[in-house]
């Protein structure tokens, strides 16, 4: 490869690439360059002496090694670039392990457990000592046992270290330190290794192994390590073990991107790296090749309100770009609108294709709103890294049970549900219900509920839990005519046991499900609320599943990448888009209420904000709503605290609130606001001219609001947002109004049952 390719390199790439004389720490601001600077340096490091076998290059995706061994193998050639040790941290390790397998007790021929396998032995585990999988649950336990092995942490290490016993105490099981031990036995006797296992053990070989680690020390001349702030404790254990000798190592990352220390991501690896390593340069990448300089200078006065950082000034020479917009809602139903019209708007006016706009969430509930307006205005879309709302486990588990109640009859519902939670109805029985079933040409139900009648042969214990499951169901059929959607549907949540189930832990998984459920039962409410305005005073759940139904069918006829991306922040790190949306911007989501006060935590959020922002290349809109439903009910939101980080010339606001913003105090991480943030903030949803709510509020048959409203008011609805009455018609209780909002449309509602406020000029 000719040298000349470092001129396509600006100053700082190129002294990135070229010094090789010691360790070296390359912060690589947002769309920096990054992955073309680590691709040649290898090649440079090729270019001068080095073999490809003796560089190692670790990423975190095999993703990301195998585009940049395909990169390096165009410019060195596939013969060369076929040589080199790049890949994930694990395949690299379980590569050197299998090699030296001996040396720990293992055959080179060692199982690799993926998450499934580890649940499944730890359950067998757990039933051995007759331990209730009801108090441990599998998924926790996993959990603790993985996080032992990120911190390196051994099963006897572990049986007397104070602190983790007593959060074991804490979350009442005890009994953690004995299943930690028996599992690693074990897996050690089934010559097996989980996934942690292959850092740990890696770690254990060079450290009772020196001459072992010598040898791979010196293969290895030169070490890279990709994302750096996303390393563990292991892995940077192990490669300060490669690496202490030599000092040849240089590890690229952003300390403001660090977003995973829920995945046992530790900080601290990259902050402290020239303490470590006290002769290590320290290279900035900072010119950002991908976003305006009006993104970038947001994202920057956003970040420095960090205090636990690398400092650096990212800048970008392209074109100066829009300011960023903020959109105030009224609700998260008129949020999913506001935003919904803005990418059909920038769709048609600028013609972007769908597939240039992405939205945002901090939680993966959140995308139903978004979902339900995208639907709406048939606008394809798809769920990046996920399922859509009303895919995911929980929510069909969930929705099974609606189907079941409203349909007895209904097959697919019945065996989704019939064991779940589980209540000891295996598939054997399940098995012997649909075979009596199908032999007597009935439904699984009407089998069910007579099993002698239907030749189905099952202990007297069976026929208990198939009694108790079957008077469940009933129970609930008959208040299926007389409650109303949603405190029906709250009652199936809770006294089936989905709720039970979900609430068992608090890993980030679970509480992803428990968000999603109380998701499901807003959008039940809000189906009941709307409908009820509308002048249907007795929606049912079977009125619900007819709705959904209509929602879940989205068949498209355009290609995959004509859609617009809907997903969490998390998934959007190391993705880019021309227009962005950044939702749900209040207090409370984002960032959560249980980070509020922890300085670390609050740091972090701020770091995925920031990753968020520069995820855009021309357009970024950040977006709240000062209601949203929650529990089944609308609750007041306030805006983020981190729009108020972002210096107010980087904003699209009202000249009105500029002077306000000027006021207010900055703050820093782990203080909290002195007045109301939303004081800060603009109305950005309309042009209406300034109004004031009157006394008068709608809601109850015979007010003054019901009769005195006119054609031609303003009104500000409680969902909805600011509309103006086009038309009323009919009286008394049967009065209503149609009224034309500017995000939601037209809507009709019954006036005495319609939750707004008459606005005066």
């Amino acid at each position: 490869m000719s040298i000349n390719y470092l001129e396509e390199l600006n100053e700082s790439q190129q002294a990135a690439v070229m010094y090789n004389e010691g360790p070296s720490l390359v912060i690589a601001g947002a769309g920096s360059g990054k992955t073309r600077v680590l691709t040649y340096k290898i090649a440079y490091l090729l270019d001068n002496g080095y073999n490809p076998w003796n560089i190692l290059a670790l990423t975190f995706t095999n993703k990301a090694a195998r585009e940049m061994k395909e990169r390096i193998a165009k410019n060195v050639g596939g013969n060369r670039a076929k040589y080199l040790w790049m890949g994930t941290f694990h395949s690299i390790f379980s590569r050197i392990l299998r090699v030296e397998a001996s040396l720990l007790g293992f055959t080179s021929q060692f199982t690799i457990y993926d998450t499934a396998d580890t649940k499944s032995l730890l359950r067998s585990i757990m039933k051995e000592m007759k331990l209730d999988e009801k108090m441990y649950k599998p998924g926790v336990v996993q959990t603790r046992i993985s996080n032992a092995k990120n911190l390196l942490i051994s099963p006897a290490a572990y049986a007397v270290n104070r602190e983790l016993i007593q959060h074991d105490m804490d979350l009442r099981m005890p009994a953690i330190r004995d299943i930690y031990s028996k599992y690693w036995e074990r897996c050690k006797n089934a010559g097996a290794m989980d996934f942690d296992d292959l850092l740990f053990y890696t770690f254990i070989l060079f450290r009772d192994f020196p001459d072992v680690l010598q040898k791979y020390s010196a293969q290895f001349r030169y070490v890279l390590v990709d994302e750096y702030q996303d390393t563990n404790y292991a892995q940077h254990s192990i490669v300060y073990q490669l690496t202490k000798e030599n000092q040849k190592v240089c590890v690229v990352g952003d300390d403001a991107q660090s977003i995973y220390s829920f995945r046992g991501a530790n900080i601290d690896n990259i902050l402290n790296f020239t303490k470590i390593y006290p002769t290590a340069r320290i290279f900035k990448l900072e010119q950002n090749y991908r976003s305006t300089q009006t993104i970038v200078s947001a994202a920057n006065s956003l970040i420095e309100k960090n205090q636990r950082q690398i400092p650096k000034e990212v800048f970008s020479e392209k074109e100066r770009g829009e300011p960023i917009g903020v959109f105030q809602a009224y609700s998260d139903m008129e949020e999913g609108e506001i935003v919904v019209n803005k990418i059909s708007e920038i769709h048609r006016r600028r013609e972007d294709s769908y597939s240039d706009f992405a939205i945002l969430y901090r939680t993966n509930a959140q995308s139903r709103i978004f979902e339900e307006a995208l639907r709406r205005r048939s606008i394809p879309y798809k769920i990046y890294g996920g399922l859509s709302f009303y895919q995911r486990k929980e929510i069909k588990d969930a929705i099974a049970y609606f189907r079941l109640v409203v349909n007895a009859n209904d097959e697919e519902a019945f065996k989704r549900i019939i064991n779940y939670p589980a209540r000891g109805i295996g598939d054997t029985t399940v098995g012997k219900i649909i075979d009596g079933a199908v032999n007597h040409g009935v439904s699984l139900w009407t089998a069910m509920s007579d099993p002698l009648a239907y030749e189905i042969n099952i202990s007297k214990a069976t026929q208990n839990k198939i009694e108790a499951f079957r008077n469940l169901i009933t129970g609930f059929m008959v208040d299926l005519p007389v409650k109303n959607a949603y405190d029906l549907g709250r009652d199936i949540i809770y006294k089936s046991g989905i709720m039970n189930d979900i609430r068992q832990d608090n890993t980030p998984e679970n509480l992803s499900r428990q968000e999603n459920i109380e998701e499901l039962m807003n959008g039940v409410q809000d189906f009941c609320s709307q409908r009820l305005e509308e002048g249907d005073p007795h929606v049912l759940l079977i009125d619900f599943l007819s709705e959904v139904a209509l929602l879940t069918d989205q068949d498209s006829d355009k290609g995959e990448d004509e859609k617009v991306t809907l997903m969490t922040i998390h998934a959007a790190k190391g993705l880019e888009f021309p227009n962005v949306f950044v939702v749900g911007m209040e207090e409370n989501l984002f960032p959560g209420n249980n980070v509020t006060y922890v300085p670390s935590a609050l740091e972090e959020e701020r770091r995925l904000f920031y990753v968020a922002i520069t995820r855009a290349e021309k357009n970024c809109f950040l977006s709240f709503a000062r209601n949203r439903m929650r529990y089944g009910k609308s609750e007041f939101a306030s805006p983020s605290r981190f729009l108020r980080d972002i210096d107010t010339c980087y904003l699209e606001l009202p000249d009105e609130m500029r002077e306000v913003r000027r006021e207010q105090p900055v703050f820093r991480s782990g203080t909290t606001p002195r007045s109301p943030i939303n004081r800060n903030l603009p109305n950005t949803t309309g042009t209406m001219k300034r109004v004031t709510p009157s006394l008068l509020s709608a809601g109850s048959s015979g007010t003054a609001s019901n009769t005195n409203i006119q054609v031609g008011q303003n009104i500000e609805h409680e969902r909805f947002g600011i509309g103006e009455v086009l038309k009323i018609e009919g009286d008394g209780d049967n009065m209503k109004a149609t009224i034309h909002f500017k995000n939601a449309g037209n809507k009709q509602l019954l006036l005495r049952f319609a939750r707004f406020k008459v606005l005066n000029d």
